[in-house]
């Protein structure tokens, strides 16, 4: 029979006697809009609204409970799942009920990469695994609950994403989950303005790895060899070990990297005297170490070189890079997800490898901190020495083009947009069908509004 989350489950783990006639899956939503037929809707209180005031929207959609922290009224008497805290109440509940399966579960932190890390791992290991995945950037203190509480008995291995902001953010994500693998991607300076130091960055990451059971429990570190903060987490816990990296010292390495243009890339990864040629439709040669990082997870669980090889190369979902036409035909690269110096300097590295007139469009990378400016500044160096034209937009412009202007580029290449609005009829009187342009910036930049008007039909 299969095991799953059940309504009187859910009762249960809230602390509450398991009620008898409640036996239907727990489908848990957080907002009303998405109730169905079935549902139970988890009234959680954030920053600028109050879920417990959509509990009547959320019943009249379907739903047939509703997890709330306070009274509600009704005009009939729905069931009311009454906790003092609905977040706290997730999260005690996902803990007990991870408790409940012995399956592998790998975390997967990191400044950097993180959510494409976790999506080709789990795409990889589907090659031989029932894996539950945490969906989009589910990877805090509620995306990583409301994850586990799919678990059901079908899954043999869950794959799931650890973001952080602050010191004990991953801890308090790892006793929840309780991993027996953890994955490490990099230590960059993302949300250094919150974080303050690359040092706390590390620290942070490393709570994953120190988590980790002892290597004779099972537990299994894979750490960037490539990376000196993420390489000296080695010393923080009594896990297995294994580093990836590029060069020959780490346990699995690779080298002969060739980029397949928008087919993807290819490299030879080199793992116990064994060697062997994997292509992935992952754009830039960046995403090697994705790479690097899927087969070391495979291999450790046991997959062949051909599962790997397969699983690879047939990915499924979509990198975060894609790639769509322009009305007027030019070739576009929307990375428009989120934007850090390390991942704006690898999408301009694959823009350099493509062949065309080049346009970057480039929106503020927020949350750097005291890196703020020599961030902007490298990146809009870099941005100079491949592409023909600069598209600016945002507060901090003036330091991509003190790093653009410093690398020898001309004030006439360089366009500050007054907002995203402005970028769109700046580009749509300059691009032609033979121009590549690659637009990326912060999430709070909605780079993807300049994406959707110059796509629009």
């Amino acid at each position: 029979m299969r095991k799953e989350l059940l309504l009187a489950d859910l009762i249960a783990l809230c602390g509450s006697a398991r009620p008898t006639g409640l036996d239907m899956p727990a489908r848990l939503v957080i907002d009303s809009r998405q109730a169905t037929p079935g549902s139970i809707f988890c009234a959680l209180k954030g920053e600028h609204t109050d879920g417990h005031a959509f509990v009547a929207d959320a019943f009249a959609r379907g739903a047939i409970a509703a997890l709330v922290s306070q009274p509600v009224a009704l005009p009939d008497t729905p069931l009311l799942i009454r906790v003092p805290d609905v977040l706290q109440a997730l999260q005690r509940a996902a803990t007990h009920w991870r408790q409940q399966f012995d399956i592998p579960v790998i975390g997967v932190t990191g400044s950097v990469g993180k959510t494409t890390t976790k999506e080709v791992i789990a795409q990889v290991l589907a090659q031989r695994f029932e894996v539950l995945c945490s969906p989009c950037s589910y990877n805090n203190e509620l995306g990583l609950p409301l994850t586990l509480l799919q678990l059901h008995s079908e899954h043999t291995a869950a794959v799931l994403e650890m973001g952080m902001y602050t010191r004990g953010d991953i801890h308090a994500l790892t006793e929840i989950a309780r991993p027996t693998m953890g994955v490490v991607t990099n230590v960059e300076a993302v949300h250094l303005e919150r974080a303050k130091t690359l040092e706390n960055i590390a620290l942070t990451k490393q709570e994953l790895v120190e988590a980790l059971p002892t290597a004779e429990a099972g537990g299994i570190a894979v750490l960037n060899y490539d990376d000196q903060h993420v390489r000296a987490m080695a010393q923080a816990t009594d896990a297995q070990v294994l580093f990836y990296g590029l060069s020959p010292e780490a346990d699995l390495w690779a080298d002969d990297l060739q980029s397949l243009g928008l087919a993807g890339i290819q490299a030879r990864l080199h793992y116990q005297d064994e060697a062997t040629i994997v292509r992935a439709p992952l754009l830039g040669l960046h995403n090697v170490q994705t790479v690097l990082r899927a087969a070391a997870v495979g291999l450790l669980m046991g997959l062949s070189w051909d599962e790997l090889s397969a699983g690879l190369w047939n990915l499924n979902n979509a990198p975060r890079l894609t790639t769509v036409r322009s009305n007027q035909g030019a070739l576009i690269l929307d990375d428009t997800y989120n934007a850090s110096p390390p991942a704006v300097l690898a999408a301009l590295d694959l823009l350099n490898e493509l062949q065309g007139r080049k346009i970057a469009v480039l929106g503020d990378m927020l949350e750097l901190g005291k890196y703020e400016a020599a961030g902007h500044q490298q990146v809009g160096q870099r941005a100079a020495e491949v592409a023909e034209q600069l598209v600016l937009v945002g507060q901090l412009a003036k330091h991509y083009i003190a790093g653009a202007r410093a690398q020898g580029m001309a004030q006439e290449h360089l366009y500050v947009a007054a907002d995203n609005a402005d970028a769109v009829r700046y580009l749509q009187s300059l691009l032609g069908p033979e121009d590549i342009v690659l637009i990326k910036g912060s999430r709070g930049m909605q780079m993807e509004t300049i994406v959707a008007a110059l796509t629009q039909r």
